[in-house]
């Protein structure tokens, strides 16, 4: 099937609709346009679809329309401030919508974890930052401990991670050594903005 190319109203209109979370107007674009568009929209600040949803927190269209068919590079692309669709989702404390992304069976995994934006962070240091301690203890939970069994390939069970200790920078920059036992929540905190669109 022959699909016309989208015009630039049309590409803005995808975004905000990956960003409200309507499956409805992104499966019709992608019947109208294909699956190549999707891949090349951009806001002025170089977000993508991804970055919409996942800010957002619409894992039903992640994991059901978007994850399955764009190109695996798109889970690393870094807006304009060089963060990806998961510092987003980490920004704005989306769980769901951060496993969706590291648990993509196309998609680089936990390597998203270490990707730095321009500021220096991490996903993790993006949750860290926004004071989301469940994110936090589950990327720590899920990331490569580098430095931990790696000379006999014994990696650390889910048991043993409380007793492991990472280094990461902190919001200041500074190193910080922390363990997955350390990020427990002890009280409520006030959690981001529901829309984080400035990372």
């Amino acid at each position: 099937m022959d699909y016309h190319a989208p015009t630039t109203d049309e590409m803005e209109e995808i975004l905000l609709s990956c960003r409200y979370g309507d499956v409805d107007d992104v499966t019709s674009f992608i019947h109208r346009f294909g699956t190549g568009p999707l891949s090349e929209a951009r806001d002025e600040n170089g977000n993508t679809v991804l970055h919409m949803a996942s800010a957002n927190g619409h894992v039903e269209l992640l994991v059901d329309v978007l994850l399955p068919i764009v190109p695996q590079s798109l889970l690393s692309a870094q807006n304009r401030a060089g963060s990806t669709a998961l510092h987003w989702a980490a920004l704005n404390s989306q769980l769901a919508t951060a496993r969706a992304l590291v648990d993509c069976p196309r998609g680089p995994g936990i390597d998203l974890i270490d990707i730095k934006n321009s500021a220096g962070r991490s996903p993790l240091g993006e949750a860290e930052a926004a004071g989301w301690d469940d994110g936090a203890k589950w990327m720590i939970e899920v990331m490569r401990l580098d430095n931990v069994g790696q000379a006999d390939g014994d990696a650390p069970s889910g048991g043993d991670l409380a007793n492991v200790e990472y280094e990461a920078p902190d919001t200041d920059g500074q190193v910080t050594r922390m363990s997955p036992a350390a990020t427990e929540k002890t009280e409520d905190t006030e959690g981001p903005p529901s829309s984080g669109f400035s990372s």
